[in-house]
């Protein structure tokens, strides 16, 4: 498997994750009240998995290890454009958190903010795992040898020993089956 297959394979799970984000805020809106269990579970996720674990691996092995190649242009242009997409995930995931602290505490205007921002992250997290599953990760892969792809893998696989996947797995598996 080249290093790629894990980080699709994490996409696949992310897409999962906002299809049930999707659903959640309709009925949010449907309901004019916010499920903050549900915003807790899916912060942990985003932070968690998908930041964390997920871009973690990107920017922590293999941007690293490409900004040690000589790039075509287009490859470092999206590579620094996925670095910056990180910053906005992770931008709109904190003032998420703050919204949902508003509302805990009161705000039930702040409906709309959490609203916004769980939209925002729906939208930008499809286009994203696009960006590199299609013009991204396959492409970039030319620039490693098969020794150096099996050393990225060894990389990957240590970096995983910190991070539960089986938790994230039963969550996303849990929040989909959720009837409310």
């Amino acid at each position: 498997m080249m290093p790629i297959g894990p980080l699709m394979i994490e996409h696949r799970l992310i897409e999962r994750m906002i299809r049930v984000l999707k659903v959640k805020i309709q009925r949010f809106q449907a309901r004019q009240e916010a499920d903050t269990a549900f915003i807790d579970k899916a912060v942990d996720f985003i932070k968690m998995y998908a930041d964390k674990c997920h871009h973690g691996k990107e920017e922590n092995i293999l941007f690293r290890d490409l900004a040690k190649k000589k790039l075509q242009a287009d490859h470092k242009k999206i590579m620094n454009e996925l670095i910056q997409e990180h910053i906005y995930a992770r931008s709109t995931t904190k003032s998420l958190v703050s919204a949902k602290e508003r509302y805990t505490h009161g705000d039930r205007q702040t409906l709309f903010d959490i609203v916004k921002l769980m939209e925002e992250l729906a939208v930008f997290y499809p286009k994203h795992i696009e960006k590199e599953d299609k013009h991204f990760f396959i492409p970039v892969m030319k620039y490693f040898s098969g020794q150096e792809q099996e050393e990225m893998m060894k990389e990957f696989s240590e970096f995983d020993k910190n991070f539960d996947h089986a938790r994230y797995k039963k969550l996303v598996s849990e929040s989909e089956q959720a009837k409310e």
